[in-house]
């Protein structure tokens, strides 16, 4: 009886952790590596939407760097459409299409 109540108390040998515990640790450390959305000044939106303007007349290549919480997604293809009121942009990939939203887009390259 007198181990069970020596160090860390009565606690000390019955030290388990229950799969919901675990998996609500696991989730909070997570959200924890969340990323805010960079804010793009106004020379940066302009740059976006000549590239991606230049990509649709001459069907060129075009890199995007697309916003994800938690990582960067790269993405490339060619500017097929582009839907001013929905503010989108459809890129055609390998062997499929992909809108885009204009406020997803955070850098871009031809």
């Amino acid at each position: 009886m007198s181990i069970k109540l020596g160090g860390n108390g009565l606690f000390e040998s019955s030290r388990m952790m229950l799969p919901e515990h675990k998996e609500a640790w696991l989730t909070h450390i997570k959200e924890q590596k969340r990323r805010v959305k960079p804010e793009l000044d106004e020379q940066e939106l302009q740059r976006v939407s000549e590239v991606l303007g230049e990509s649709y007349s001459n069907s060129c290549t075009v890199d995007l760097v697309l916003f994800n919480p938690f990582y960067d997604d790269h993405v490339s293809g060619v500017v097929v459409g582009l839907d001013v009121s929905t503010r989108r942009v459809k890129l055609m990939l390998d062997e499929e299409y992909r809108w885009i939203a204009l406020t997803e887009i955070i850098s871009s390259s031809v």
